[in-house]
């Protein structure tokens, strides 16, 4: 059991280091592609073991909890770790022909797997120290990877999102020395069992808000998420998808997990600034979006909108509603990082990303436009796609309960997210190129096509399964979501049957 835990962090930190050693020439793109192809074994054995018996869970060096290092996977924490190999190893397929040389001589296989591994790290660790240890990896070889390039817009993108995070790193220690002043432990598990018999639990509150800020930079929440729109379009394509799918649902994990195993003694209180901040998520995000011509720029205001709906399944915190954010945050991230490919292969063909300056992609291209048209629509709640069945248990969950004007504004937010998809589809794909070219996909040799469009065509699939055989994935949702509403057999499988 242990090498289970241990393999999703182990396996690309090992991949990192001989991609760095043999990042001159093709060898190092396969170690890349072969060590996440084996990460993603190892992560559907990590939920193959967790769907068999439950939350398990390993102390590091066998120093016993809450004292030692932690390692712990539920459902929640297995299946974005599989969502994690996926997106890996699809990026990682499309990168053999998105990065060039010169990008492999700097490292960008071993920053990109070094990025694998927090993110890992980030869903497996049981303290709270070790989470804040995995968002500066990630934070390190996320800014690496953006500023690879060396260009100017890279630069200013990446000192953008340096600053913010930083602000965000400082509200977190400040927060985790606070709560281990008051308690003696960082072991979340303990906390859960602590955090409930303090007696100043007014204090709690205020360092949950400060958790909540902390955590809201790294999800690009309202009104913390400018960082992101700054910085998304300005790296490579493999690294825009890598950090669209997967960089910001770190952020909502860590508030999931937090707000539902911590900081639960006062939600009438927190959870009812969440759902504000949902609502403002939702709209500004959208909104943001209408107003751009660029694919990569509305594509990242989208990835702010729809976070809004995983923070409203949290903010909800009823059993549809949490089942609802667990759908949302699978479904997304497999559809996110598949449309910022798209917009690569795109560019390839067109020659920009700038909607005013291509187009006749459909005539030209009718397979990519099939391509695109599957995440966009999923995107945009089309059913029966798998962004349809995430939307309507979410807005399921909020009528439940009476909460209308929450229910109103994700459908609106829903409504809306249609006129950006149509906008891209019109603009790129249905319009006339405006300098008469036919952006067509044999301009792409046989294999850069082998490469590009068979990460894309594997995400859409996936996307399909999940919209039309939605049944065992809501199941897996509302079994997670369980878990997260219940929280004892994570506290038991920590800490002991003494708990």
């Amino acid at each position: 059991m242990s090498w289970l835990l241990a393999a999703p962090i182990a396996l690309p930190f090992l991949t990192a280091v001989l991609a760095f050693l043999f990042r001159s020439g093709p060898a190092g793109r396969r170690i890349s592609v072969a060590g996440n192809a084996a990460l993603l074994a190892a992560a559907v054995a990590l939920m193959a073991e967790t769907l068999r018996e439950g939350v398990i869970a390993v102390q590091v060096g066998e120093w016993a909890a809450p004292f030692g290092i932690t390692l712990v996977a539920d459902l929640l924490s297995a299946v974005m770790v599989v969502i994690t190999a996926i997106t890996a190893l699809a990026v990682s397929v499309y990168a053999l022909e998105d990065i060039g040389e010169r990008a492999e001589r700097l490292g960008y296989h071993a920053l990109f797997n070094v990025l694998i591994a927090g993110v890992c790290g980030a869903f497996l660790t049981g303290d709270l120290f070790n989470l804040y240890v995995w968002f500066e990896v990630m934070l390190i070889s996320s800014f690496g990877l953006l500023i690879l390039g060396g260009s100017k817009a890279q630069i200013d993108g990446g000192v953008k999102y340096v600053a913010l995070n930083m602000i965000s790193t400082i509200l977190f220690l400040s927060g985790v020395g606070l709560l281990y002043g008051m308690t003696g432990t960082l072991n979340m598990a303990d906390l859960a069992r602590t955090v409930p018999a303090l007696e100043d639990q007014g204090l709690v509150t205020l360092i949950a808000v400060m958790f909540m800020i902390a955590f809201g930079v790294k999800a690009a929440v309202f009104p913390l998420f400018f960082w992101l729109p700054a910085s998304y379009h300005t790296p490579a394509f493999s690294v825009s998808a890598v950090f669209a799918g997967l960089l910001t649902k770190v952020g909502v994990y860590a508030l999931i997990r937090m707000f539902t195993l911590v900081f639960d003694g006062d939600v009438g209180f927190t959870h009812q600034i969440l759902l504000w901040v949902a609502a403002l998520t939702m709209l500004t995000g959208v909104l943001g979006a209408a107003a751009q011509n660029d694919i990569r720029r509305i594509l990242s205001f989208h990835i702010v909108s729809q976070i809004g709906y995983m923070i409203m399944g949290l903010a909800l915190l009823t059993p549809l509603a949490l089942a609802g954010a667990v759908f949302y945050l699978v479904h997304h991230i497999i559809v996110k990082a598949n449309l910022f490919l798209i917009a690569g292969v795109a560019e390839r063909v067109a020659g920009s990303t700038e909607l005013s300056r291509i187009g006749g992609l459909y005539k030209s291209a009718p397979l990519l436009a099939v391509l695109f048209l599957v995440p966009a629509f999923s995107l945009a709640g089309f059913p029966p796609l798998s962004g349809f069945w995430a939307k309507y248990i979410l807005v399921a969950a909020a009528i439940e309960i009476e909460g209308w004007v929450i229910a109103a504004v994700a459908l609106t937010v829903g409504l809306l997210t249609i006129y950006s998809m149509t906008k891209i589809w019109a603009e790129a794909f249905w319009k006339a190129h405006p300098e008469g070219l036919e952006p067509a996909l044999t301009r792409l040799s046989p294999g850069a096509r082998v490469r590009l469009l068979t990460p894309v065509a594997a995400l859409a699939g996936l996307t399909l399964v999940i919209g039309f055989f939605p049944e065992p994935f809501v199941a897996f949702a509302e079994r997670a979501a369980g878990q997260l509403l219940d929280p004892s057999a994570y506290v038991t499988a920590v800490l002991g049957a003494d708990s």
